[in-house]
Formats: structure tokens, C-alpha cells, sequence
């Protein structure tokens, strides 16, 4: 063979490998884009705009559209063999059009407990594979965070420190320097100090307030990056 048709050869086989490399991450960006969308409806249907939330669960279709168009076949490899992956291609176009009808009735509950059905999948899809992204890790904040009681708070606090300290390290440049994340994880740190410290002197005040100081961070948090 012609050295210059060996050497085309090995640069569509290094390109044919740098596109399957690749391909994670650009599965992480699609589906980031869907989630926006998921986030921005949720929202919306907290704050009772169930015209926007219509609107956002719209373009969330589209996106999951382009989504499937793109990755439905074409895997990345660490979900290639998930049964999980296949369940989310069907279960989120039908999460989907329950939303909107659930809206249209007039239940935006049942709306919202569908979109965030889709959260969970998405999580759960990623988490079969070894897969962890910010997303995943706001969650389990969330999770962490709604079993917090005034008892058990120092092991608790520590455990939801640690959360936090990983989702930190898990933001993407763009977002971890961002004043609003940094406003959210700094404040849930510093809270978590002033638990223990409520914990150590036995202040049961201060106990309650700073736990619904967090779960206020919380709320923002899961609303923004979940």
C-alpha cells in the first residue's frame, strides 16, 4: 500500500477513535440540553406558570428528539449493554406527553411528578454505567439533605459535606465559578459548620434554623443543577 494511503488509513482510524472517545462527552451535552429544559418546566410549575412550563416541556420534546435521532443507536460504550438505556427511550417520550396532558387537565402535580420521573432516569441511566456528572451529584445532596433531622446531625452533616465537596469537584469550569453556584455550595458549607456547632452546644434554635437554611439552599440548588 502507498505510504500516503496508509497514512490517510491511520488518520480515519485515529478519527474514527477520537469520535468514540468522544462520544460521552457529547452524549453528557445532549442530554444536558434536555435537562435544562426539564429544569426550567419543573420551575415553572412550581411557581404556577403553567403556560412557560408548557413552553419548556415543547422544546424539551425537540431536544429529546435530536437526542434519540442521535443516540439511541449510537451509545456511548460505558452504556452500550444498559437495559436502562433502553427503558429511558421509551419512557421519556411518554413521561413527556403525560406532562403536557397533565397540565392541560389542570393537575400540574402529575405534571411535575412526571418530569422529575425523567430526572431520576436519566440519573439512574448514567449511574448504570459508572457514569457521574454534576447533575447526579445535586441529587444525592438532595437525598442526603431531605434525611437531615435534629438527630444523628454530626454523622449526617458529614455525610452531606462530603456530598457537596464532590459535586464541587464535578462542576464544570463554567458553573463552578459561577456566583451562583459558588453562592449555593459556599453557603451550604458554611451552614453545615454552624449545624455541628448548634449540635456541639446543644442549641436547638439555632438546630432548626440552619436546617431550613439548607434545605432552602436545597431547593435552589436541585431547581438550577438537579
Amino acid at each position: 500500500m502507498p505510504l500516503r494511503r496508509i497514512g490517510a488509513a491511520a488518520l480515519l482510524l485515529l478519527g474514527a477513535s477520537a469520535a468514540r472517545a468522544d462520544n460521552l462527552a457529547l452524549f453528557n451535552v445532549a442530554i444536558e440540553d434536555v435537562e435544562a429544559h426539564n429544569r426550567a418546566a419543573i420551575a415553572s410549575l412550581q411557581d404556577k406558570n403553567f403556560d412557560l412550563a408548557a413552553v419548556e416541556i415543547e422544546r424539551m420534546k425537540a431536544s429529546w428528539s435530536a437526542f434519540a435521532e442521535r443516540f439511541s443507536g449510537e451509545r456511548p460504550a460505558k452504556l452500550r449493554d444498559s437495559k436502562l438505556y433502553v427503558a429511558m427511550l421509551v419512557d421519556v417520550p411518554t413521561r413527556l406527553v403525560t406532562a403536557t396532558i397533565m397540565i392541560n387537565f389542570g393537575k400540574p402535580e402529575i405534571a411535575k411528578s412526571a418530569l422529575e420521573s425523567i430526572r431520576q432516569e436519566f440519573s439512574n441511566v448514567r449511574r448504570d454505567g459508572g457514569v457521574e456528572v454534576l447533575a447526579d451529584c445535586v441529587l444525592d445532596t438532595h437525598a442526603a439533605l431531605a434525611g437531615l433531622s435534629e438527630t444523628e446531625v454530626a454523622a449526617k452533616a458529614d455525610a452531606v459535606g462530603a456530598t457537596v465537596r464532590r459535586c464541587d469537584a464535578l462542576a464544570p469550569p463554567p458553573v463552578h465559578d459561577s456566583a451562583e453556584f459558588r453562592r449555593l455550595i459556599d453557603g451550604i458549607v458554611t451552614s453545615l459548620a454552624a449545624l455541628s456547632k448548634a449540635a456541639a452546644t446543644h442549641d436547638a434554635a439555632a438546630l432548626y434554623r440552619v436546617i431550613d437554611e439548607l434545605r432552602s439552599f436545597d431547593k435552589v440548588l436541585v431547581l438550577r443543577y438537579g
